[in-house]
């Protein structure tokens, strides 16, 4: 490629960019509240905060935002340069701990929730403070920030009692979704966004809130937030697999995986908070962290398809901030893309590892087609497609079947064939894909449990299963699980009356 020098040129010229043109695209390189939060989260991070402090007022004429740590805090000349767009060099050599990278995650993340961005800071006793008005650029056109010497009139600024940084947002023309009127709908709007970016940040930054002591408190209006592990990894039931290195130039890729308790092992609370909004047929996937920031949550990236039987995988994928460029982190830091080498060494992780998420499943669908369990339903396999049959020989069904008369047990046995023919196989699937847990059986009343357990219980006996055994095998069965306290009690009934 040929490089240019001003001496073999003609002439040259000046083409600044203009900063109202530029700021207002800075707006929308693509933030969310959840992503900005973070952002400006990450700063605290680097800046040794030990506290963050989230204050989010929505009721009065003028909503504010508030973000306060208790970080080493800046000079009113660091100040300066980091409300400078661009104030750092993305090539720039930085500490494993810094989570930054272009210099611009302040202003572009705050641009892109609120208009007016102030930044008061101390350090050794000594108080900065600017702002950034995007009103005062769009008039001027100059790229100016206000210094302070008054700061009574900045929002929370009685929080800032030591070191430490607060960001303040107001203005908020963007996260008040357009409502400028109407002070109750905004603040709905503004607190419906809090809360879904509340998630997000239990999640991005569950390592270093983490107890051990944990690294970094949030707050979110004077309530601590707990961390989320996505993947509920001091669970008993948790499978993790041993970690893995691979070692490149620009620094060492970690690997781990991790196989997700069944979600009958867990709370329905704990399932459904490590599954998120969309569930676990979305969030199954790789995890990627940079600097033990979460910058990818869910997702295979081309890898792998998102199925039912591999919903309980999670792979954790960890990088140091030295492959940002290898792995291309946007200025958001909230996507990546694999490298070559990462890449195939993660399709073998892929295929070694999701066969235990499917054998997880497959281990409680077997007990579907054992026989000794007397299923209701048989797991067919029938010309390549696997077919659900009711079962005929089940005790209670055949009982029934040999109390009728002659005439009346085809008609049955047509009955009993026509409730397999008729499963409504679509609306099932449909429904397992959209939140498989949310399927449940019908509730059995109590005389339906009791016939039950009358023809099952001969049926066990005759194969050698003593009354211990009996209770195990019912009580492994859902219908009679969900009714435990009504069927051991009848069942022990029943078996003292086979005893006596």
């Amino acid at each position: 490629m040929t490089s240019y020098t001003a001496a073999e040129t003609e002439n040259t010229t000046d083409v600044t960019p203009h900063a109202a043109s530029l700021v207002e695209s800075l707006r929308d390189i693509g933030y969310s509240l959840d992503t900005a939060l973070s952002d400006i989260i990450d700063n605290s991070v680097t800046a040794g905060a030990k506290s963050v402090q989230i204050f989010v007022e929505t009721l009065g004429e003028d909503p504010a935002i508030g973000i306060l740590d208790d970080g080493e805090g800046m000079s009113e000349e660091t100040l300066i340069e980091a409300m400078r767009l661009g104030s750092r060099n993305p090539r720039e050599k930085r500490d494993s701990d810094d989570l930054g990278r272009f210099g611009l995650g302040l202003k572009s993340a705050s641009f892109s929730q609120c208009k007016r961005l102030t930044v008061v800071t101390r350090r050794a006793g000594k108080v900065s403070a600017a702002t950034w008005d995007l009103e005062l650029v769009a008039d001027t056109n100059q790229w100016q920030i206000i210094l302070y010497s008054d700061l009574s009139a900045i929002p929370w600024i009685d929080r800032l009692e030591g070191d430490g940084t607060l960001v303040v947002w107001e203005n908020l023309d963007r996260l008040s979704g357009g409502i400028q009127h109407d002070a109750n709908k905004r603040a709905e709007h503004i607190n419906a966004a809090f809360a879904d970016a509340e998630r997000h940040l239990r999640l991005v930054f569950h390592r270093f809130m983490e107890k051990g002591p944990p690294r970094l408190k949030l707050f979110l209006n004077g309530r601590l937030l707990s961390p989320i592990d996505p993947f509920a990894s001091n669970h008993p039931a948790c499978q993790p697999d041993p970690e893995e290195t691979l070692r490149l130039s620009g620094g060492d890729v970690r690997i781990r995986s991790f196989t997700l308790p069944h979600h009958k092992a867990m709370s329905r609370e704990a399932w459904e908070e490590i599954g998120g909004a969309e569930g676990h047929l979305k969030s199954q996937g790789f995890y990627v962290y940079r600097g033990n920031r979460l910058i990818i949550n869910g997702g295979w990236m081309g890898l792998a398809k998102q199925t039912e039987l591999t919903k309980l995988s999670r792979i954790r994928v960890d990088i140091p901030n030295t492959m940002d460029a290898y792995w291309k982190i946007d200025v958001k830091k909230a996507s990546a893309q694999l490298p070559p080498p990462v890449r195939e060494r993660l399709k073998r992780v892929i295929e070694r590892f999701v066969q235990t998420s499917k054998k997880t499943y497959r281990k409680r669908g077997q007990k579907l087609t054992d026989e000794t369990r007397a299923p209701l339903w048989n797991r067919v396999l029938k010309d390549g497609a696997i077919v659900y049959r009711p079962n005929s020989g089940h005790p209670a069904l055949s009982d029934f079947a040999d109390s009728l008369p002659g005439s009346l047990k085809s008609g049955f046995r047509n009955c009993v064939s026509l409730l397999g023919a008729s499963l409504p196989i679509e609306a099932l699937h449909a429904d397992m894909l959209g939140n498989a847990e949310s399927v449940k059986a019908d509730t059995a009343e109590l005389e339906v449990i009791e016939q039950a357990i009358r023809s099952l219980i001969p049926h066990f006996l005759k194969q050698g299963v003593h009354a211990d055994g009996i209770k195990a095998i019912l009580k492994g069965m859902e219908m009679f699980r969900s009714n435990w306290d009504e069927a051991e009690r009848l069942l022990d009934e029943l078996l003292n009356e086979e005893d006596k």
